[in-house]
C-alpha cells in the first residue's frame, strides 16, 4: 500500500514537471515555489518507501546525488552558463526519481539534452513558422531552456518506474488478488 501511495506521489508530480518545462520554455524562469514542491513530492515518496523497510539507503543517495549536482552546477551558474532554477531543479530531481531511477534519468537525459540542441540549431526542422521565430529568437539571446528537457527525463524517469512497478504487481499475482 505504501508502494502505491509512493508512486501516486511521484504520478502527481508528472503535471508539475509539464508546468515547470513549458514556463522555462516561455519565460526562461523556473520558480522556487514548483521546486520546493517537487522536492516535498520527492521526498515524501522516498520517506514512505523508506519507513517500513527500515532502510534509508535510496534517501541518502538521493540526498548525496542532489548535493554533488548542486555543487557542480554552482560554478557554472556563476559563470552565467546555466540559470539558477536549472541548477535547483537538477539537485532536486534524484529526491523524486530516487536512486535507482538516477541512471534511466541520465540516459533520458542526455537524449533530451540532445534533442533541444538540435532544434536549437536547427530551427527549420520545426513546422510551425512562429514556433520556428520564437526558437530563432532565444537561440540569438543565447537562451536555451534547459528546465524542458531536465522535466521530460525526469518524467520518463518516473513513467518508467511506474511500469516496473506495474509489472511486478501483476506478474507476483498482486493485482489478481485484488480483482
Amino acid at each position: 500500500m505504501l508502494l502505491a501511495a509512493s508512486l501516486l506521489l511521484k504520478a502527481f508530480a508528472i503535471p508539475l514537471l509539464a508546468r515547470i518545462a513549458w514556463l522555462d520554455f516561455t519565460t526562461q524562469k523556473i520558480s522556487n515555489s514548483n521546486v520546493l514542491l517537487l522536492l516535498c513530492l520527492g521526498a515524501g515518496s522516498l520517506l514512505l518507501l523508506a519507513l517500513p523497510s527500515d532502510s534509508w539507503w535510496d534517501m541518502t543517495l538521493s540526498t548525496l546525488a542532489g548535493l554533488l549536482l548542486f555543487i557542480v552546477l554552482f560554478p557554472f551558474w556563476v559563470l552565467r552558463k546555466v540559470g539558477a532554477g536549472d541548477v535547483k531543479l537538477m539537485a532536486v530531481i534524484p529526491f523524486l526519481v530516487g536512486g535507482s531511477g538516477l541512471v534511466v534519468f541520465s540516459l533520458l537525459l542526455m537524449v533530451f539534452a540532445v534533442v533541444m540542441a538540435m532544434v536549437m540549431k536547427n530551427p527549420f526542422l520545426l513546422p510551425a513558422g512562429a514556433f520556428r521565430l520564437y526558437v530563432q529568437h532565444m537561440d540569438r539571446k543565447g537562451v536555451v531552456p534547459f528546465g524542458v528537457p531536465i522535466s521530460a527525463a525526469a518524467t520518463g524517469a518516473i513513467a518508467f518506474q511506474i511500469y516496473g512497478s506495474w509489472l511486478l504487481a501483476s506478474s507476483s499475482g498482486v493485482l489478481q488478488q485484488l480483482n
